[in-house]
């Protein structure tokens, strides 16, 4: 009899129970839970239950931007070439990570070959954008012509926090658009995953977490953009809006919202394939123009 006990209690043990996920947000580089304590579920493509994800509100975006803005310097002030440095381990991490990302795309709707592709494409990104962010200073940087005897040099410099709103489009390589170019700058981001395809923007966050970034330079959140919009354009610590495939009344809206704190607004439409662009590094840059006395001969400082 007492065998018998034994045996059911094994057989009860080693029973493969499932384990569903709640992706969490991304914020100061933890992965804390809404604080609204609101959740919704995503399905698979065949409707079957995927995981539950975060429903982010107004509280979540703040603690985002205290994050993202207690970063931002010395994220500015760290070497372009330890920038790229990180942003390249960004792609060693992802690449390692292939069969979950390619099998998280499947169960959303992707065939095989479209996620495969994706992936590939994903990671050929990031690594684009690696190489631009010890290079982009150089490429649109100005020595000006100017009447005096003096040094006129123009050079980019970040804008500071950009909030942005990831393509509705694509699973991977829209979240790396919305994220990489603007921390390659030197500027911090927070950034709305696409409402589609929220596991993919968690895992990445995953992934981002093991990859040198430091807390706070990214932070994710999961949610629906009707919630989020007017928070991202009015908040008054945010320098720069970035949406990616926005309605013409919601830009319209956004830039509205913006232009009380004078924020920059950009709207772009995602294409395919993806493909990298320098731009979407410049684009949130400012140009900080210096100007440096020439020495003659003498030793003597020239004057006007």
């Amino acid at each position: 009899m007492a065998t018998k006990k034994s045996s059911e209690k094994k057989s009860v043990q080693s029973a493969d129970l499932p384990i569903n996920k709640t992706y969490k947000l991304f914020i100061n580089g933890a992965f804390p839970r809404t604080e609204s304590g609101r959740y919704f579920q995503l399905d698979d493509a065949d409707g079957n239950f995927m995981a539950n994800i975060c429903l982010s509100s107004r509280k979540d975006f703040r603690n985002s931007v205290v994050a993202a803005r207690s970063a931002q310097q010395s994220w500015q002030d760290r070497a372009a070439f330890n920038k790229s440095q990180i942003v390249y381990r960004i792609a060693e991490m992802l690449d390692q990570k292939r069969d979950l990302f390619v099998n998280e795309m499947i169960q959303m709707g992707y065939s095989k070959s479209a996620s495969d592709k994706e992936f590939t494409a994903a990671v050929d990104l990031v690594v684009y954008y690696a190489g631009w962010c010890d290079k982009y200073m150089q490429v649109f940087s100005n020595v000006n012509p100017v009447a005096s005897s003096h040094f006129n040099f123009s050079v980019p410099e970040p804008t500071g926090i950009v909030a942005t709103m990831a393509s509705e489009k694509t699973a991977l390589t829209g979240i790396i658009q919305a994220i990489i170019p603007p921390i390659c700058g030197g500027n911090t981001v927070v950034v709305l995953s696409a409402e589609k395809y929220p596991a993919t923007a968690i895992s990445f966050a995953e992934v981002l977490a093991t990859s040198d970034v430091p807390a706070g330079v990214v932070n994710i959140l999961t949610g629906k953009r009707a919630e989020l919009y007017s928070h991202f354009a009015s908040h008054m610590d945010v320098n720069a809006v970035v949406i990616w495939d926005a309605e013409k009344a919601d830009a319209k809206n956004v830039g509205a919202l913006a232009a009380d704190s004078v924020k920059r607004t950009h709207f772009y439409e995602s294409k395919t394939p993806v493909v990298g662009n320098p731009d979407l590094i410049m684009n949130l840059q400012e140009t900080k123009t210096t100007w440096h006395p020439i020495q003659n001969i003498s030793g003597s400082k020239s004057g006007y």
